[in-house]
This record gives structure tokens, sequence and C-alpha cells, in this order.
């Protein structure tokens, strides 16, 4: 890591979206050009009380009814209605990091520093980022690339602590025969997906994941997000057992691309498809650091 933000975003100091920047309506159109047969992937995870989730002794979601059916008749019985009509209406309580979600770019800083030179010290207030919210990420619409490296070490996937590599990416691109362009967004298989809430405790040991470089080689080629079938994207433990978390810092940070993390990547790893329309509409959570999301890919 340098250790440093760059002061300015090359889209300008009010930058917000970063390598949103790059989802221009061209490549939009060239993504839903390759639509033939109108088939969905749902590329996420369902997200309940049992998700898995990284910090320990945290309910990373929770839902309670807040008014039920039997209640909302009594009461419009007593203001004269006579069609029964019950409605039913909940709270929610949660981690916006929880199950597949989308990180904004003011998740993460280097020191005081957010993407664009921000200062996190006058960005990040006791109710939500000034600037950097989930509410400015772009409704993205562009090509979703699959790089599935999980059979690299000849087993089922990748193993906690495996970092995958600059090589490692360029070797799965050839061999879907595929080119990272400007605008994608990178989707990564490890095999490790197939643990998330089936067995949370295994999941949740570590993670196979991509190191600096290999991050850094994806966000040289323009890539709008990267994801993984994983809860960080990154590798971890980090083999440098120095840096925590380094891949976010300069995704998100000194990049301004985006991380999507948690993905459910099996399905079009099994029907071999390398690249897809991919559609991902993040709710604008006013001041959010992230959102749960549910991505697609349209083939």
């Amino acid at each position: 890591m340098s250790g440093l933000v760059h002061d300015h975003s090359r889209w300008g100091a009010d930058d917000q979206i970063g390598a949103g920047n790059l989802l221009t309506v061209e490549r939009r159109l060239a993504a839903l050009g390759t639509v033939r047969t109108g088939r969905i992937y749902d590329l996420s995870h369902e997200i309940g009380a049992n998700a898995p989730y990284l910090l320990p002794n945290q309910t990373p979601f929770l839902l309670s009814m807040w008014a039920s059916w039997r209640d909302s008749i009594k009461r419009r019985r007593k203001a004269g209605a006579v069609n029964d009509a019950g409605s039913n209406v909940e709270r929610a309580e949660m981690t916006m990091h929880v199950g597949t979600h989308i990180d904004a770019l003011g998740h993460f800083s280097i020191g005081d520093r957010l993407y664009n030179g921000l200062s996190a010290a006058e960005t990040v207030t006791d109710w939500g980022l000034e600037r950097l919210g989930i509410e400015h990420v772009p409704p993205m619409i562009s090509r979703g690339v699959l790089l599935d490296v999980a059979g690299l070490d000849g087993g089922a996937h990748l193993n906690p602590g495996r970092a995958i590599e600059p090589d490692d990416l360029a070797r799965a691109a050839d061999a879907a025969g595929v080119a990272i362009e400007p605008g994608d967004i990178v989707l990564i298989r490890t095999g490790w997906g197939r643990y998330f809430g089936v067995d949370n405790a295994r999941y949740l040991e570590g993670e196979p994941g991509i190191d600096v470089p290999a991050a850094r080689w994806l966000t040289r080629q323009d890539v709008v997000a990267i994801g993984c079938d994983n809860m960080a994207v990154e590798v971890m433990p980090n083999p440098d057992r120095s840096l925590i978390l380094p891949v976010h810092q300069h995704v998100l940070a000194e990049a301004g691309v985006y991380l999507i993390e948690n993905l459910a990547l099996d399905e079009v790893a099994r029907d071999r498809l390398a690249a897809f329309c991919f559609i991902l509409l993040a709710t604008k959570y006013k001041g959010a650091t992230g959102c749960p999301v549910r991505p697609v890919a349209l083939v």
C-alpha cells in the first residue's frame, strides 16, 4: 500500500461515484444487446437470521412483526370497514453488510483519507456519511465477466489464506476466452461460497481471495466493480500478517472501484458463462456505507 489516497479523482474534486463514471450509455446498450434468451441467473443469497457475519456476537439481521393482520382487522372494523382488510408490517434491524451486498466508496479509509481525498473526520458522522454514501452508487448495467479460479489447486474450491494473484486471474480470463474491458464488472469464483449459510463456522474461518497486486491488476483495467463468492473479496488472513484488509483500502479509497461480497456464482459457473449482461441496483439508503443487493446475470 502506498499509504496515500489521490488528492482528487480523475473525474474532478466533486466526484462521488468513482469508477461508476465508466457506466456509459454505450456500455449499457452493449451489455443489453448481448441478451438472447431472457434467462436470469440470481447471483445473491437469501438474507436471514442465520446469515454468516464476520463480527462475533453480532446479529446481522433481525426481523420482527410490527403489526399483524389480526390487529389491523380489529382496528378497521372499529373504524367502520366491513371487508376484513388485514395487513402485515415488519421492522428490520440489520447491518448493511449482511448477505450479498455492495460496499459504498465511503466504507473504507487509509488513515483519515477516503476516496477523492476526503477527510474521514469531516465525512463520517454518527448518522452516516456526509459524502460517498450508497445513495450515490449509480445503477449498474454493464458487462459482467466471470473468472472461475475455484479449481486452480486441484479441488472443488480454494482454501482460506490462498491468495489469488494477477497471473491466476489472467489465466482464468484466457481459459474463458474473455478480455477484461473498461466498464466491466468482474466476478471471481473461488468455490468458497458453497459454505454460505450451510456451514457458517467454516465460511467465516477465513477465505481465499485476491491480493493487492491482483486488485491493482483489475483496477488498472478500469473495471467498475469486483465481486467474489466470499465475505470480503480479498484473501483472509492476509499472507502478510501486518496487513488488515489492504485490498479494501486500495479498491475503495484509492481506485474508487466498488466491491460486491457474498455472491452466489456456482450456477453461472456450472453453465460456463464467461460474459453476460450484469444488473445491480443499490437502494438509496442515505449516508449508508453499503447495502444488500440482488444482482443478476441476464443472458
